[in-house]
This record gives structure tokens, C-alpha cells and sequence, in this order.
């Protein structure tokens, strides 16, 4: 029997990420044995403080891609959104599986949507992309800092901390939970490549990608790059307040929508480019498109 050692950061949305990847693998390769190796990043060690104080999101990636690295392990399942703009040299992202839903949802106790929150109402989050977009969209609000896992941030609401949160849908899928939740599509662009996973491995493992080839998605792999080739553009990093959305249609034609704004929100900036995306070339370059549009339209 064959072993693929999976690196895996502890947390139920992780697992659950990294299982479904392991029982896709499995699935694939008979006689493939996908083994578990948790580990506990800095961006989970640290919950007190906001992700931009600690130094972004690119922390819970750190100590997986140095057990890469170090090969101690094999793969890595990514959050994709949690990726800085650029990988380690020596490792590379493999595959890219199917996106799920890329939108946020707002999640109050009675399943209200934005327009229907009590004015001053606070809001959980610990993203300063979604507080701007919310603060655009209803001025009267109140963002507070909200950090942990799924499971924390709902209790937190249903103890009446605060009187909505806001997740990512893909995570609440993922974890396949019930939840009173409003989607956030057309308030609020995503974070870059939000909804889809990034397999990673070590450039010279040609074992581990040939094994995960099979999982990766075409068309999510060309939304993911124009949307990553912003960050790169811009020199941003994870807590960056940014966002990208790509859509890809059937001819090839693509539109990527895009935010940007200053780190105290004084400066926003909205743009878009849409054009013909044949292959990981082109999508870049519509995404450095719109990152110049973005920083023009930021002054």
C-alpha cells in the first residue's frame, strides 16, 4: 500500500478540507493510504488579536509549508484565500479543485438579511475587507472583532455578543452545518479566491502531483489565477483590503469585478476588465489589468 502523508492544520473546517481531499485521493488510487499529519499554525495560536496585527492570514500556512519543505509531509490542503500572493520557492500549488460557493453570508439568530439588521446593529468579523463593504452598504453599523473557529464565532452569536457574523459559505458547507444565514453576493465582493482549495506540494515531487492531477478543476484554476494575479499586482498581502471575483464563461470569455481601499478605508477604489482566457497567461493578465484600474481608481 502506498502512503501520502497530508499536512493539516487542527481545526474542523481544516479536517474537513483535508478529509475530503484524502477520500477523493483514495477513491482515485486504490490502494493509496492518505495519512494525517495536524499541526497548529501561528494564526491559530493567536486569537486575541486581528490577523493584521499578527502579521495576516499568509500565518496559518507558515509551519504546514515548512513540513513540506522539510518532507515531512507529502501534500498540503490550503484554504486558497489563505495563500500569500506568492508560494515558497521549491513548493507549487498542484491542483485546484472545483470552487465552491464564493460569497459571504451575513448569519444573525433569525436569519435577517442586511437591509433588515436594527440600525447600530454589531457585526462580527475579523476582515477588514468585509467591514469596509458592510460599512458601504449600511453606514450605521457596528464591526467588532470576532476570531476563532466556525463553531466559536456561531456561539458567539447565539449567546448575544453580537447581532450578526459573517462567514464564508464555502466553510459552512464544508462543514455541512444548518446555519440562518443571508448570501452576501452583490453587497459584498469576495476575499481572492475565496471558495476554492489549494493542493500544494513540493516542485520536485513528481509522485504527489501526478497523484492529485486528476482533482484539479480548469476553470477554477483560471478564475484563481486572475484573481491571484491582483495580489501579486499590487504588492498586497493577505490582510490587504482587497477583492476579486472572476467569472468565466463557456467561450472563454472572463470578467473579473475588484475592490481596493486603504487600510484605514479612507481611499476605495472599484474597477473591472473582462476579456478572452485561454490558459493561466492570459487570466494573469487580466488580473494585473484590473490591479492597475484598482490603483488608479484608489488615486
Amino acid at each position: 500500500m502506498t502512503t501520502l502523508r497530508l499536512a493539516t492544520r487542527k481545526s474542523a473546517l481544516a479536517l474537513a478540507q483535508s478529509r475530503m481531499v484524502a477520500r477523493a485521493l483514495e477513491s482515485l488510487h486504490p490502494g493509496l493510504s492518505v495519512e494525517e499529519v495536524q499541526l497548529t499554525t501561528q494564526g491559530d495560536r493567536v486569537q486575541d488579536r486581528s490577523l493584521a496585527a499578527i502579521g495576516g492570514k499568509g500565518l496559518f500556512v507558515k509551519e504546514i509549508e515548512e513540513a513540506l519543505l522539510e518532507g515531512r509531509a507529502d501534500l498540503a490542503v490550503h484554504s486558497m484565500k489563505d495563500l500569500p500572493a506568492t508560494v515558497p520557492e521549491g513548493l507549487t500549488v498542484c491542483a485546484v479543485p472545483n470552487r465552491e460557493d464564493p460569497f459571504d453570508l451575513l448569519v444573525t439568530r433569525d436569519g435577517r438579511g442586511l437591509d433588515a439588521l436594527a440600525p447600530g446593529a454589531t457585526v462580527g468579523t475579523s476582515s477588514r475587507r468585509r467591514e469596509l463593504l458592510l460599512l458601504e452598504a449600511r453606514p450605521d453599523l457596528t464591526c467588532a472583532l470576532l476570531r476563532g473557529n466556525v463553531d466559536t464565532r456561531l456561539r458567539r452569536l447565539e449567546e448575544g455578543a453580537y447581532d450578526a457574523i459573517v462567514l464564508a459559505a464555502a466553510g459552512v458547507r464544508r462543514l455541512g452545518l444548518s446555519v440562518r444565514g443571508v448570501s452576501l453576493e452583490g453587497a459584498l465582493l469576495p476575499a481572492i479566491a475565496q471558495g476554492a482549495l489549494a493542493l500544494e506540494a513540493r516542485e520536485d515531487d513528481a509522485r504527489t502531483r501526478m497523484l492529485v492531477a486528476p482533482l484539479d478543476d480548469p476553470r477554477t484554476r483560471l478564475e484563481t489565477h486572475a484573481e491571484r494575479a491582483v495580489l501579486r499586482a499590487l504588492g498586497g498581502s493577505c490582510v490587504t483590503p482587497v477583492a476579486a471575483y472572476a467569472r468565466l464563461a463557456g467561450d472563454g470569455a472572463m470578467r473579473i469585478d475588484g475592490f481596493l481601499a486603504t487600510e484605514d478605508g479612507s481611499r476605495r477604489g472599484r474597477a473591472y476588465r473582462s476579456g478572452k482566457v485561454v490558459a493561466v497567461a492570459s487570466a494573469e493578465a487580466l488580473g494585473r489589468s484590473l490591479a492597475e484600474g484598482l490603483a488608479a481608481a484608489l488615486g
